[in-house]
């Protein structure tokens, strides 16, 4: 399955490569939101709220009203998901709020998973150098995907890996990567990172994997 993403930043619709330099940018919110809502579930993430550089809360909600997505940037609480819920999120996204410097935090993951229920709840694998990568991308922890797999598998209704090495490049996903993953779990597995064809998503869908794609799908490489 395909699941368009929309990033925010600074009130406006962007793609970055690796997290880092701005490469499209759009404002006609309208048109993309046409465009998507035959999707079952779209990717809305808030790239200022995860480098933590100011927010686009309003965009988000006025979105999750109008699209079914999977809200993740910046989120820390249970409580911030709960609204995000409650304005029309389908699902909560994850990432730095589950590792601490030294590891897993499985009590706040435990938390999270109690406070919303495991099925509105995506884990944030975001990997870098074969680490997982915190706070926008900025800083690593000594974790593996597969080790935080492991521990947060009984709290999650599933699992986001994005492959920040090739975030944005377009130069195809490593899909040997999504093979060693899929095993390891029973929940859904999503990944992301410079996937540019058709063949591709459809080689992760023979996996039982689903793939977000961004910058293929603003550059006009996939159909949508």
């Amino acid at each position: 399955m395909l699941i368009p993403s929309i990033d925010l930043m600074g009130g406006r619709i962007v793609q970055l490569e690796r997290g880092e330099e701005l490469r499209l940018a759009f404002d006609d919110f309208e048109y993309w939101i046409d465009r998507f809502s035959k999707y079952p579930l779209v990717q809305l993430i808030d790239l200022d709220a995860a480098k933590r550089v100011g927010d686009n809360r309003a965009l988000v909600s006025q979105i999750a009203a109008r699209l079914p997505v999977q809200v993740g940037g910046g989120i820390r609480t249970a409580q911030q998901a709960q609204a995000l819920l409650e304005a029309g999120a389908k699902r909560v996204i994850f990432g730095s709020a589950l590792f601490r410097e030294d590891g897993i935090d499985t009590e706040t993951a435990a938390a999270i998973s109690v406070r919303i229920g495991p099925d509105h709840f995506v884990a944030g694998i975001d990997t870098k150098a074969g680490r997982i990568a915190v706070r926008g991308w900025r800083d690593q922890v000594a974790v593996t995907p597969a080790q935080a797999i492991a521990a947060l598998d009984p709290f999650c209704g599933a699992f986001l890996y994005t492959h920040i090495d090739t975030e944005g490049t377009l130069r195809g996903f490593p899909i040997e990567a999504a093979r060693a993953l899929r095993p390891l779990t029973a929940r859904q597995l999503i990944v992301a990172g410079g996937i540019r064809a058709q063949a591709e998503i459809d080689a992760l869908d023979a996996l039982g994997v689903d793939a977000v794609a961004g910058m293929a799908v603003y550059a006009g490489l996939l159909a949508t």
